[in-house]
């Protein structure tokens, strides 16, 4: 690789599908490698869940490590084929656990055991079809305008993603009440749509308040090993910006990501600010169209034979 500076990203939950990563596994012997150790840290076989026709595979306990692993062994493999060795990382969500690994603040180990045990836990907090969420599209999106229209609905906005799309989460029927009262008062943006995600929970929403302390409490005793001095070169879905090497900071992020809005226009902002060129790693590829609403190019690699394209090119 060259001497410019590269930022990695990572997508989060939503980005799964049945036979991710599985070329990787066959190809490249580290990433192979990956999918066994995580086998033995939790086990179960995880490459067979993502590999398989699967329903284990959309279980939000069991979407969030195999994301996890999959993206690792692929940034492994491709450090193994190419010496991909990025500076900065983000992550969407989910990504952030797989960014802050990547940069060396957790362990492989700890962060399989952490986010299953997240997984777990936002499956339980809430009631099955309680809660919803749903993606608010248009050309240009004002999130303080969206926010007034909301106010006083069990609803948040989980995801800012993006001057084109804003993500709300909630309750059920209050996401209803909330896409009818945008579609009201926004009837002069022509191009508004809304597309309903297929999540098991509300996610980054006030509903997930209750399993805040059960996973602070987890990621405290799973992340004993964290260094926070790495944690300096992630950008924080929480504050926005990168974070500042305090272990407190850190764990506070994690947490309280959870329930917060997850501020990507600004994570991208942040790393396009310091990154020489920005990679998406993953096995999907949302990441690149957010950044090209800040006209900022993403490269994404979601199989080996896109990596091969890529980095020939790069070279």
């Amino acid at each position: 690789m060259d001497r410019r500076i590269n930022a990695a990203v990572f997508p989060g939950q939503g980005s799964q599908r049945t036979g991710m990563g599985r070329d990787f596994f066959e190809q490249i012997t580290e990433s192979r490698q990956t999918y066994e150790e995580a086998a033995d840290i939790l086990g179960w076989d995880v490459a067979a869940v993502c590999f398989a026709d699967d329903v284990r595979l959309h279980l939000t306990q069991y979407t969030q490590p195999c994301i996890v692993t999959t993206e690792i062994a692929m940034l492994r493999g491709l450090f193994a084929r190419y010496g991909f060795s990025p500076t900065l990382f983000g992550g969407h969500s989910l990504g952030e656990f797989t960014a802050l690994t990547a940069a060396g603040a957790l362990s492989f180990a700890a962060v399989l055991k952490i986010v299953q045990e997240r997984g777990r836990l936002m499956h339980e907090a809430v009631q099955a079809g309680a809660g919803a969420m749903t993606a608010v599209i248009a050309d240009e999106l004002n999130p303080e305008v969206i926010g007034t229209l909301i106010d006083g609905l069990l609803v948040d906005v989980a995801n800012a993603n993006s001057s084109q799309q804003i993500v709300l989460s909630g309750e059920t029927g209050a996401v209803a009440e909330a896409e009818s009262r945008l579609r009201s008062a926004l009837s002069d943006l022509p191009s508004l749509r809304f597309v309903r995600l297929n999540v098991s929970a509300p996610f980054h929403s006030r509903l997930m308040e209750p399993i805040l302390a059960p996973f602070a409490k987890a990621l405290r005793e799973l992340g004993d090993g964290l260094d926070p001095a790495a944690a300096s070169r992630v950008t924080s879905n929480y504050l926005g910006g990168f974070y500042s090497g305090c272990r407190e900071e850190m764990i506070e992020g994690l947490v309280l990501q959870i329930n917060h809005t997850v501020r990507w226009k600004q994570n991208m902002a942040c790393l396009a600010s310091q990154a020489d060129a920005i990679w998406e790693i993953g096995p999907g590829r949302p990441l690149r169209e957010f950044f090209r609403t800040i006209g900022v190019a993403c490269t994404s690699v979601t199989t080996p034979e896109a990596a091969e394209r890529a980095f020939s090119v790069a070279a």
